[in-house]
């Protein structure tokens, strides 16, 4: 018999993947997807494309137009099928959407993920549920370190000691976190509770910038997606404070699917890890301009800012260390600008 893995914000980036990603390792896909980033982020933001791409794709692909929020119809989802593993994806995932609609952010990403979870531990006990994070748990700590300004980037210097990342031991309080990163950190906490306090399987993924073919990039959300789309539609791309000298490691979602696989392999028991590009794979939004000119073979308008958006980063890259060491066949595939010349391919071809 078929493994089974419910997927939650399938048709986003994250959900898009692993749904092509797991039913290539046989699983039967059932996504849930009811298209809010459309709402959140207008047309540019749907992803009805990225929908009718997974029903002609999968085979054994289940759509469902369902709210996380919907306790009666999650608790029938949860009642109809038996799952072996469950990939929370779905979330409002915008600070500045967050700012001004706080009540609607926290409904969906911590009480949204708390019906979740509430219907694992009832009817799937066995499962194992894995859920997307985000560093903004950490709030804005990072911005406090010793950056030197270089010609496109901050960075640290060699010797420091975050230089090859940020892990786990960073902590979570007293810190700005944007409304955003607290309805996700609560959402993690609770997570975590429930595997350590119920014995359950699950884990927080807390990763920043996810990047691949599949994310429908918006102005508010999806660095490097947005910026494609922008060369693609020779629009104007905005750059909010630091000079565009802020640093993202970027993550492909094909190697987060991997990951995931993998803790589903091996499961643990209310798990954190941070999982990123590390050094590997980032860049800063001024040297992802100067990629994007050379795989696209045009310049677009600029346009900075001088204010940056609150809680955001200056700088991000992973240690990937915590998760490397309890899974070692863990690699990173993607680097920066394999992810970007994909998205260009893809989404000049799709959209």
């Amino acid at each position: 018999m078929k493994k089974i893995v419910l997927i939650t914000g399938s048709c986003g980036l994250v959900g898009a993947s692993c749904s092509e990603f797991f039913s290539k390792k046989g699983f039967k896909i059932i996504g849930i997807d009811n298209n809010t980033r459309e709402r959140l982020f207008g047309k540019l933001g749907s992803i009805n494309k990225i929908k009718y791409y997974l029903k002609e794709k999968i085979s054994d692909y289940t759509h469902f137009d369902l709210d996380i929020c919907d306790e009666k119809n999650i608790e029938d989802l949860f009642k109809e099928y038996k799952f072996d593993l469950i990939i929370h994806a779905a979330a409002q995932p915008s600070h500045d959407w967050a700012k001004k609609y706080p009540l609607f952010d926290f409904k969906i990403n911590a009480y949204g993920t708390l019906i979740l979870l509430e219907n694992f531990r009832k009817y799937n006990s066995q499962a194992v549920f894995i859920f997307l994070s985000t560093n903004k748990v950490y709030g804005d700590k990072v911005n406090y370190l010793p950056f030197v300004e270089l010609e496109k980037r901050f960075d640290l210097l060699p010797s420091h000691p975050y230089y090859k990342g940020v892990d786990e031991k960073m902590g979570v309080d007293n810190t700005l976190h944007s409304l955003f990163g607290a309805s996700k950190l609560s959402a993690d906490i609770l997570v975590q509770e429930y595997g350590k306090y119920y014995g359950l399987k699950t884990a927080c993924f807390r990763c920043g910038c996810i990047s691949g073919k599949f994310h429908c990039g918006v102005e508010l959300h999806g660095f490097l997606s947005y910026l494609v789309r922008c060369f693609i539609l020779n629009k104007k791309y905005v750059i909010y404070g630091y000079k565009g000298k802020q640093v993202r490691d970027n993550l492909h979602a094909y190697d987060l699917a991997k990951a995931f696989y993998l803790f589903y392999l091996n499961p643990k028991y209310g798990e954190i890890y941070n999982l990123g590009g590390g050094r590997f794979s980032n860049v800063s939004v001024l040297e992802a301009i100067s990629i994007c000119e050379k795989i696209c073979g045009k310049k677009i308008e600029i346009e900075y800012k001088d204010e940056n958006r609150i809680g955001d980063h200056i700088w991000w890259i992973t240690d990937n260390s915590k998760f490397k060491k309890d899974f070692p066949d863990w690699e990173l595939t993607y680097n920066v600008e394999k992810i970007i010349e994909e998205i260009y391919l893809f989404q000049k071809n799709n959209f």
